[in-house]
């Protein structure tokens, strides 16, 4: 086989596999999928640099569908294109397919065992812990852009989530609708 032949295939191998791993053993959806998704192929492999991993998570959050499926998308397109997207996608599915089915074959059991519930509290916590390190490093590295416009939308983001219950979605395209205005001015 032709060199490069063989280190796409183990690429793609990797990402296959690192999807599987950080899907098996990542509990919270796709904001905490996401950040081992970041530290995995940003700071680990160095296949995708760490603002467009930013991009992607934003693309994916603002996107129908389940994040951690549209981050695997998006990642394995940046990766490897269709193949690399294709891979990705069934790496990030596998798990959470065999859980779910098996978890329903013992459903009843599950539903009322207090050992499974008290299980799920702790990971719950867990879950929190992660996404405020999400968000802690989302935050210093628009903070240390040192731009007024992105500390603004930031902080303007916040406040329309937080104080005022507005939803992600309208947020989301409030910014992008300033972002072009902004764009088309300068």
């Amino acid at each position: 086989m032709h060199k490069s032949v063989v280190s796409r295939t183990a690429r793609l191998g990797k990402l296959f596999f690192s999807m599987l791993y950080i899907s098996s053993f990542t509990f919270g959806g796709g904001f905490v999928i996401a950040t081992f998704m970041k530290k995995k192929f940003v700071d680990e492999l160095h296949w995708i640099d760490e603002k467009e991993m930013l991009d992607i998570t934003a693309l994916a959050q603002s996107s129908p569908g389940a994040i951690a499926v549209n981050v695997a998308i998006l990642v394995g397109w940046q990766v490897d294109g269709l193949l690399g997207m294709l891979l990705a996608v069934l790496g990030t599915i596998i798990p959470p397919m065999v859980t779910l089915s098996v978890i329903s074959l013992f459903y009843a059991a599950f539903a009322s065992n207090v050992y499974v519930a008290f299980a799920l509290k702790g990971m719950q916590a867990g879950v929190a812990a992660v996404i405020l390190d999400v968000v802690c490093g989302l935050g210093r590295n628009v903070l240390e852009t040192h731009s007024p416009i992105y500390i603004g939308l930031m902080l303007l983001a916040f406040i329309a989530s937080f104080v005022y219950d507005i939803n992600v979605i309208f947020i989301i395209l409030a910014a992008t609708l300033f972002w072009n205005c902004a764009c088309t001015i300068t």
